[in-house]
């Protein structure tokens, strides 16, 4: 996956000084795996960061970096926004866009993760009648243990004859 040069020095910002945050950690926040971010430091170092890829067109972004993006726009002024849009190499209406986008994602992650808690709480429910079951016929099974043992002992083992 490519990311945009932007992107790359924000993680970037976070695992160099002054926040010097571990690159796992940093990793797992934004969805970039270690060693990724270990080649950009290595980039950044030699002062090549900047060649290793163009920036991405609005569309090719990830959405990690498309939330970090709208929460940056939205914080914001009016005036900075402009300024910061073009930098990004964004339009407003993009912000607009992501913005439903992650809502969309989130909506439907939201409607699975009901869809599962509703077939677990059905699978548990057939479960538990089976156990019920089980317990019912486990019981019957010792009472009629219990009442061949009584009746072998009064009236004597029919076997022994």
């Amino acid at each position: 996956m490519r990311y945009s040069r932007g992107f790359k020095e924000a993680v970037l910002k976070k695992v160099l000084p002054p926040e010097s945050r571990p690159v796992k950690e940093v990793g797992k926040e934004v969805g970039v795996n270690s060693w990724t971010i270990y080649q950009w430091m290595r980039s950044a170092r030699e002062g090549t960061l900047a060649e290793t890829g163009g920036e991405l067109r609005p569309r090719d972004r990830n959405p990690g970096e498309k939330l970090r993006l709208v929460i940056e726009g939205n914080a914001l002024s009016e005036e900075q926004r402009g300024e910061w849009l073009r930098e990004q190499g964004l339009h407003s209406e993009h912000l607009s866009e992501w913005e439903q986008e992650l809502r969309d994602i989130v909506t439907d992650k939201d409607q699975k993760l009901r869809q599962e808690l509703a077939e677990t709480k059905k699978k548990l429910k057939e479960t538990e009648r089976e156990l019920r079951r089980k317990d019912k016929a486990l019981a019957e099974m010792a009472a009629l243990i219990a009442l061949k043992k009584k009746a072998d002992a009064i009236w004597g083992d029919d076997e022994e004859g």
